[in-house]
């Protein structure tokens, strides 16, 4: 069911979107295929896509990442609450729909402060009947109006899934840490903590060129080793469940990502690259392709 967020004027939502520069959420959007961002994310992600023409394997495996993380919470686990904080624009196959789909009464919280993923939030709430779902406006570095939230939707007395799927790189190490430990700190006992994070640590030259792109359009990107993504776990005290934190086509691989229908060869032509990228089978990515490590933490 929405929550109060999603009562705001239009008005005001539209007020809110700045449409001068770019946004993480919606350059996101342009690499997933989706229609909901502006010519300026376009042009981001064009510029990200010229440093790095591979670099659209990063996105869609982060996604697939995700696909896989909730599945295996959910089937193998018990899992049947999950806090996604940094959520971005609905695509195919949000959390709740891979959560539910499997255990229909799963309950999701979805978090954002993007006014353009606000207005596009009521496609975020197709819970099926025996679920819940709600969604709040809040900014991740305000972790305490976040956890009140959550809680009018999730039982905290249960255990809850923590998604921080790539959003930490957009945050500074002063604040990221402690903010993540906060978080942690009010879940109980059993739950987890699914995250992925941009690296340098793989191939360095290919996102070295991806971060100058962004940083010049005024993003925060911050590049951690694995030793600094393995911090956000062990921090909190979590204990990282294999495979540990390794490049992310590596956790628990299944090699079904999804594989997108293919249009008229020459319509594919007359597309330009970024356009392209949505029609793209990622199933053969090799380790020259990937800077993203991921992992998932256990609250014992």
């Amino acid at each position: 069911m929405p929550g109060d967020a999603l009562s705001q004027d239009p008005a005001e939502l539209r007020r809110r979107i700045d449409t001068s520069k770019a946004h993480p959420a919606r350059v996101y959007d342009v690499f997933l295929g989706g229609k909901d961002h502006y010519s300026v994310d376009r042009a981001a992600a064009a510029a990200g896509l010229a440093a790095n023409p591979r670099g659209y394997l990063d996105v869609r495996h982060n996604r697939d990442f995700l696909r896989r993380a909730v599945s295996t919470l959910v089937q193998q686990d018990g899992i049947r609450q999950f806090l996604d904080i940094g959520t971005g624009l609905p695509t195919a196959e949000n959390v709740h729909q891979i959560a539910q789909r499997t255990t229909p009464d799963a309950r999701v919280v979805y978090v954002d402060n993007d006014p353009v993923v606000l207005a596009h939030a009521r496609a975020l709430l197709t819970s099926g009947p025996e679920g819940r779902t709600d969604y709040i406006d809040a900014d991740f570095k305000n972790p305490a109006q976040i956890l009140e939230q959550a809680a009018k939707t999730l039982d905290f007395d249960q255990p809850i899934a923590l998604c921080l799927v790539a959003i930490l790189h957009f945050v500074e190490d002063e604040e990221a840490y402690p903010i993540v430990r906060e978080l942690v700190d009010a879940l109980p006992a059993g739950s987890r903590l699914v995250l992925s994070h941009l690296t340098e640590d793989l191939n360095p030259e290919n996102i070295r060129a991806v971060q100058r792109t962004y940083t010049e359009r005024g993003f925060t990107f911050v590049l951690r080793t694995r030793a600094e993504v393995e911090r956000f776990f062990t921090e909190s005290s979590l204990e990282v469940v294999e495979p540990g934190v390794v490049p992310v086509h590596h956790w628990r691989a299944d090699h079904a990502a999804p594989v997108p229908d293919q249009p008229e060869p020459s319509y594919l032509a007359g597309l330009d690259d970024i356009e392209k990228v949505r029609y793209a089978d990622i199933n053969d990515v090799t380790d020259a392709d990937i800077n993203v490590y991921a992992g998932v933490g256990n609250k014992t």
